[in-house]
């Protein structure tokens, strides 16, 4: 689970401005860090079907959100796959 400090430091690292917290590059990472966090916890608890299922979901929201963002501004797009490590 995202605590409230590493939450915000990732808001922090991903704003386009101050107070940011809605662009689709601080959800993006947000989702990101969510997701990485739930695979680990589905590795060892292989059965868990319910968290399985908000996995897909959340990876579906950033798929949308990082679909937006390329049709939007391609260079931002770039940026945030390269900065976050995603693959294509």
């Amino acid at each position: 689970m995202l605590t409230t400090e590493e939450k915000q430091a990732i808001i922090k690292e991903h704003a386009r401005h101050e107070g940011d917290t809605g662009s689709p590059e601080v959800q993006i990472a947000v989702l990101t860090t969510r997701i990485a966090a739930l695979t680990e916890h589905l590795k060892s608890n292989k059965k868990d079907h319910h968290s399985r299922r908000g996995l897909l979901k959340m990876v579906g929201q950033r798929r949308g959100l990082l679909n937006y963002l390329q049709k939007k501004d391609i260079e931002r797009y770039r940026a945030i796959i390269a900065k976050l490590n995603i693959r294509k």
